[in-house]
């Protein structure tokens, strides 16, 4: 989501000159400005010349040239969480500066990249937005989970409601849900707490970024999550799974139409893709919309290569 702008004042020939003579540069001086609220650096560069016969000519006309250049700051909800952290983790080694907000804060986790991440502790109903979003040019929002019926309204969908709402009023430019697959289940299942909520925040980020808001849909997220302090391996399960279902697609597409056959079928996605597909949203202001498993997957290998 970089942008630049650069403008040049006029430049005129040096008083008292009709001739055309070429200039050389004798003095440059640089002074820079930053905006906390937009997170733009503008440099001024300004030239002073003389003419070739001239010895020196310290009233010559300057060149001013002024860049606004906008550093790229991503904030993440739910940022020490297994998708959280990979997001974090994609974004510092691209060179995006990332904020975690999460009721946990900093994961407890030793490798380098956790330095590079502000790590805030808050919990979305009660967050002080002044000082989660300042500066944000994307909010990403990875809040979701499971309990009962009124348990998975509220996390799945009134949190994330809440924190579009937010970064609506604050001004961010794009905003990032991680969502889930549109499975083919029963009515009775869709209309869980846990399903209506998803897509009652997906509703939410269409209409309030109509052009920048971007939704995930992943299926089963794979890789190594840590639970207390254990390491989960389920890229054991989800890879070779993944490699199955790509190699006999052939096979199970004509199973794509009976009930909840997607339980199965849907392709695994690993956390890495996830998080890649996340920074290719946050860099590419042509990325909006909702994004299913192999979408995700494309804009992750484009961030990869």
């Amino acid at each position: 989501m970089a942008s630049s702008l650069m403008s040049f004042t006029a430049i005129s020939s040096p008083p008292g000159s009709h001739k055309r003579q070429t200039t050389i540069p004798t003095r440059t001086s640089f002074s820079r400005r930053y905006s906390s609220q937009n997170r733009l650096c503008s440099i001024s560069v300004s030239c002073s010349y003389a003419g070739t016969n001239a010895k020196e000519d310290f009233t010559s006309t300057t060149i001013d040239v002024v860049a606004d250049v906008r550093a790229e700051r991503v904030v993440v909800l739910g940022g020490s969480g297994f998708v959280g952290c990979a997001i974090c983790k994609a974004a510092v080694s691209k060179g995006i500066e990332a904020v975690s907000l999460s009721r946990s804060g900093r994961p407890n986790n030793t490798e380098p990249w956790v330095e590079q991440v502000t790590w805030l502790i808050g919990d979305v109903f009660y967050a002080n937005w002044d000082e989660v979003l300042v500066g944000a040019t994307a909010v990403v929002s990875t809040i979701g989970g499971f309990g009962s019926d009124e348990q998975m309204k509220k996390i799945n969908g009134e949190a994330n409601v809440l924190a579009v709402d937010a970064a609506k009023e604050y001004g961010i430019p794009k905003f990032v849900l991680i969502s889930v697959h549109d499975y083919n289940l029963p009515p009775f299942l869709l209309s869980s707490g846990y399903f209506t909520g998803k897509r009652k925040a997906e509703s939410e980020v269409l209409s309030k970024f109509p052009n920048n808001g971007v939704v995930l849909r992943p299926g089963f997220i794979y890789g190594k999550r840590k639970v207390d302090g254990f390491e989960i391996p389920l890229d054991l399960v989800g890879e070779p799974l993944e490699r199955f279902l790509k190699a006999a697609e052939n096979f199970t597409k004509p199973l794509n139409s009976l009930p909840a056959s997607d339980l199965l079928l849907a392709p695994p996605v690993s956390v890495d893709d996830v998080a890649l597909a996340v920074i290719n949203a946050v860099r590419d202001d042509d990325f909006f919309g909702v994004f299913t498993i192999e979408q995700i997957k494309i804009a992750a290998s484009n961030v990869r290569v």
